[in-house]
């Protein structure tokens, strides 16, 4: 039986793509896999606070000297990194705002991403100090574009600041396995961006069944 932690980003409630996609991936895997179980997080509506000067502050000190106040700063982190702990597989549904992802998904990121709890910090390790506490997780990255061509060798190459960050900082989310689904053509209406929908689709029973014979084996 496996744990999906699913992210939705989008600050729209409602005409979201992003949302859309992840509500049909839930929906084909709990009929497949009735026994699994989500946890749902919609940072699009209800952003996590941004860390500030106290809450780093917080973070560093050690577990056992801090005060109640910097455990209540902690708290929201503490929640949302049992959450991504307790997942196989994270679902980050996320629109492309700006060539890069909501403030509210990098807010979730700043919050879960932290010494001590997801990573470990020791300058022995030479130029690369920092070093991941979870794995073998998956990722699945749902995602949206109002342009198009962000891949290598198009049009828009170097220009995605989305998906490139996102599976950069996935091994500190315990990620060693990353997929992703995306809608292009957003923002032109015309036949491209239907067969982008229609394709992104399409390739969701595909990846169902690739990552659910990796946890039902």
């Amino acid at each position: 039986m496996a744990v999906i932690l699913h992210i939705d980003s989008s600050a729209r409630s409602n005409r979201s793509i992003t949302r859309d996609l992840g509500a049909e991936f839930k929906r084909q895997w709990q009929a497949i896999n009735p026994d699994d179980n989500f946890i749902y997080r919609d940072v699009g509506t209800t952003p996590p606070d941004f860390i500030s000067e106290q809450w780093v502050a917080a973070a560093f000190t050690a577990e056992n000297a801090r005060t109640d106040e910097q455990k209540s700063l902690l708290s929201l982190s503490d929640q949302m990194i049992e959450e991504l702990s307790l997942a196989d597989i994270i679902v980050i549904s996320s629109p492309m705002y700006n060539y890069g992802m909501p403030a509210t998904l990098k807010a979730w990121i700043d919050q879960v991403v932290r010494v001590n709890k997801t990573f470990t910090f020791d300058l022995e390790r030479g130029d690369f100090p920092l070093d991941p506490i979870l794995s073998n997780k998956t990722l699945l990255l749902l995602t949206s574009s109002g342009e198009f061509g962000f891949g290598i060798n198009e049009i828009r190459e170097g220009m995605d600041h989305l998906t490139p960050h996102l599976k950069t900082v996935s091994k500190y989310f315990g990620a060693n396995e990353e997929h992703e689904i995306r809608v292009e053509y957003q923002e032109f209406g015309d036949h491209r961006h239907t067969k982008s929908k229609e394709d992104a689709y399409l390739a969701i029973p595909k990846l169902i069944s690739e990552i659910a014979n990796k946890y039902n084996e």
